[in-house]
């Protein structure tokens, strides 16, 4: 166990903040043993540049910031995680520019009334992110859950003398995913192959998904990103506008196939049943579509108090 001091940092954010929807969203879809939600805190164990710890980030309780505890040595790199963390959980984000474009639509007007703070909640890691959206394809959210956690315990690695039990797994890397027996997981075998041969896409340097964010970089580079991802067996539209939307912070990604967008859409105006003509439709929510995506998504699961979409 190490010893080194927590270090602590605060991360600012332009209100409102709807804080206990991030934590809902995050906490629907953590993967068990690496990732939880407890008393309004995430909580996750991390490793960064070669040192190990534990992120946990909660609301300040009365400035409009973030408080960031990493525990351990990762502590030691908490510059470098500053933007890292800040970007994970939308910080930079203006509510109120975001808010004035989609408010225009009479669709989403009382969706960012109802959630005026909504965030982009993005991931610690974009290979994680990948990793769960094929384990999520035609299976509920809960379902995806359990299937990474079984994941994490047949490839994960377990952390000695963690000092929380909830978070004591690293998730698998990408060659040990790679290589790790998946017999009997919960997959059909063709997902299973999409999996691992991402996996091995990944651990080869073919498609080095963690090295991209929208913001910084040509709009070509992003495209070609989208295209290399979409070209792996077994990767659909729906999941690269997924990766864009939360791991690239493409804010303007829509993954327009998505079941319960594609009912959401449908429920507003019946003629809308196919995807092209909902695209249409969605084309005047430019350059915020995925906030877009969000509150849809948030408003079914407000209906259902839990967490259905995304």
């Amino acid at each position: 166990m190490s010893t080194a001091p927590a270090v602590i940092f605060e991360l600012p954010f332009k209100a409102p903040y709807d804080w206990a929807r991030v934590l809902r969203f995050f906490a629907g879809r953590a993967t068990p043993g690496v990732e939880a939600v407890e008393n309004g805190t995430y909580r996750r164990a991390i490793e960064w540049d070669g040192a190990s710890g534990t992120l946990c980030v909660a609301r300040h309780a009365r400035k409009h910031r973030l408080v960031v505890t990493v525990e351990g040595d990762a502590g030691c790199h908490a510059e470098a995680l500053m933007p890292h963390v800040a970007t994970m959980f939308d910080v930079d984000a203006n509510p109120a520019a975001i808010g004035a474009h989609l408010a225009r639509d009479p669709w989403l007007a009382p969706l960012l009334d109802a959630a005026p703070g909504l965030r982009l909640p993005g991931a610690w890691s974009a290979f994680e992110l990948v990793v769960r959206a094929i384990v999520g394809q035609q299976v509920s959210v809960k379902a995806a859950t359990t299937i990474i956690g079984r994941l994490v315990m047949r490839a994960g690695e377990p952390i000695a003398d963690h000092p929380h039990p909830g978070t004591a797994w690293r998730f698998p890397t990408p060659a040990a995913l790679a290589d790790a027996d998946l017999v009997q997981i919960g997959m059909p075998g063709k997902r299973v192959a999409a999996l691992q041969g991402l996996a091995r896409a990944v651990a080869s340097g073919e498609m080095p998904i963690d090295d991209i964010h929208a913001a910084r970089i040509p709009a070509a580079s992003l495209a070609q990103a989208r295209a290399a991802l979409l070209a792996l067996p077994g990767i659909g539209p729906w999941t690269v506008e997924y990766i864009a939307m939360r791991a690239w912070r493409d804010v303007d990604a829509f993954p327009a196939t998505d079941l319960v967008l594609m009912q959401a859409i449908a429920e507003r105006d019946p003629t809308l049943v196919r995807a092209p003509a909902q695209r249409a439709r969605t084309e005047a929510w430019r350059p915020f579509r995925a906030y877009a995506a969000m509150h849809l998504w948030n408003e079914i699961a407000d209906r259902a108090g839990g967490q259905r979409g995304g």
